[in-house]
């Protein structure tokens, strides 16, 4: 073997070792740069929980405190239109002071004065964005009566068709308990029935804004778009987030409607679109809508824990007419006592709850939601008992007007 051939092996021999550390030092670059990578990743789902977790913190570090007693002045900054007959209300503090937060789902509470020799009416209605400090937002769909001895409702009549910006509105401090576990980050299923979608878009808007990585399904039904208010914002919000599956059902389309399937929101389109049915369940809409999705859930296997809600119902529309007559006493008639007012009534069953008969009978009850949302008809029971048509927060010894019957002859304190 002579020295050239020597000192090629040999340069071979270098090159190769060359080649190896070379090759070892690329994959360990490599294996560096990967984990760089990594934490790089980390590091910002990190920063973007501590800022999810101190805008929430911020939201609602006053909930308790901040609040206020009674009515105060609001002004309507804008008013926008946002389907047939339903405008949204910005309302910012007539005395310029701060907005305390709220939860999203929750409502205000509404004086309205209609007209001027008769007293305010109270209406509670839901807020529907996330909570902002600059502003609240309400957004009222004009209550319409499909019968013609019956008037539309009287307070949203008024907000839609006279209320106009710069107008001063009294307003109650937001309250109510139907409103999202904000510190849950498990999926969760928004069902809205029309205007019912208020409460339940602001929980949409408050999750993607400070929970990106909480999935959300949200279903909207309605008769067809100019039913369905939102719409453009909840296609908008569903295309922008990765978080948020929207459904939109209408049960009678009109062409040109945008919309994923047709009929009734029901458990068997739950099924075709969800994961599985076992998840926490928001929802609102007309009492129908809910008593059929509720029932339907639960028989599914979903517990009844799972599953919340708030009704909707026009406030001045009557689902069956007021009695022309009097009920005729007789031995089993019920009779219900107005104390405060001093009067005796027999109770007719044409009347859907004891809020009614007082009301056919002059007998003043402040009221609000009118479907046991709000509270405000609270009243003692001095003596009897009384049904109430849905599960309320009453204490013991009152009731609410707007959503319970006698069982029986009953002392009320009105």
């Amino acid at each position: 073997m002579n020295a050239q051939t020597i000192f090629s092996i040999g340069g071979m021999a270098i090159c190769g070792l060359l080649v190896i550390q070379l090759t070892a030092f690329a994959g360990r670059s490599v294996q560096g740069l990967l984990h760089a990578r990594k934490q790089f990743r980390l590091s910002q789902e990190l920063l973007r929980a501590r800022i999810t977790a101190a805008k929430r913190s911020l939201v609602f570090s006053d909930l308790s405190t901040a609040a206020w007693d009674g009515f105060r002045k609001f002004r309507v900054k804008w008013k926008t239109l946002e389907a047939n007959g339903c405008h949204s209300f910005y309302l910012v503090p007539h005395d310029g002071k701060p907005l305390p937060p709220y939860r999203p789902g929750q409502f205000l509470t509404l004086s309205i004065k209609a007209k001027a020799n008769e007293r305010p009416l109270v209406r509670c209605y839901s807020l529907s964005d996330s909570p902002r400090q600059d502003y609240y937002r309400i957004s009222v769909k004009k209550a319409v009566s499909q019968d013609p001895a019956v008037p539309d409702g009287r307070v949203s009549s008024f907000l839609n068709d006279h209320v106009k910006e710069g107008d001063i509105l009294d307003v109650k401090a937001p309250s109510g308990s139907f409103y999202l576990d904000t510190d849950s980050e498990s999926p969760v299923v928004f069902l809205a029935g029309g205007i019912g979608v208020t409460p339940v878009l602001s929980m949409l808007n408050y999750l993607v804004e400070t929970q990106p990585n909480r999935r959300a399904y949200f279903f909207m039904g309605a008769r067809n778009s100019t039913e369905c208010p939102f719409g453009k914002h909840l296609r908008q919000v569903a295309a922008e987030h990765d978080n948020v599956v929207l459904h939109t059902r209408l049960s009678a389309p009109k062409p040109g409607d945008q919309w994923d399937s047709q009929g009734r929101v029901d458990v068997a389109l739950l099924k075709s679109v969800l994961p599985t049915l076992r998840l926490q369940y928001y929802m609102c809409g007309p009492p129908a809508f809910l008593d059929s999705l509720t029932n339907d859930l639960i028989a599914a296997g979903v517990p009844k824990q799972m599953i919340h809600s708030e009704a909707f119902g026009a406030a001045s529309v009557k689902k069956k007419p007021k009695p022309s007559t009097p009920a005729p006493d007789d031995e089993n008639s019920i009779v219900v006592q107005f104390a405060r007012s001093g009067r005796i009534i027999t109770w007719d069953p044409r009347f859907e709850t004891l809020l009614e008969l007082a009301e056919a009978n002059g007998i003043t009850i402040d009221s609000g939601c009118r479907a046991g949302n709000c509270g405000t008809c609270v009243t003692a029971i001095k003596s009897g008992s009384v049904n109430h048509e849905a599960e309320v927060d009453a204490d013991e010894g009152s009731c609410l007007p707007c959503v319970a019957t006698p069982d029986g002859h009953v002392i009320l304190d009105a």
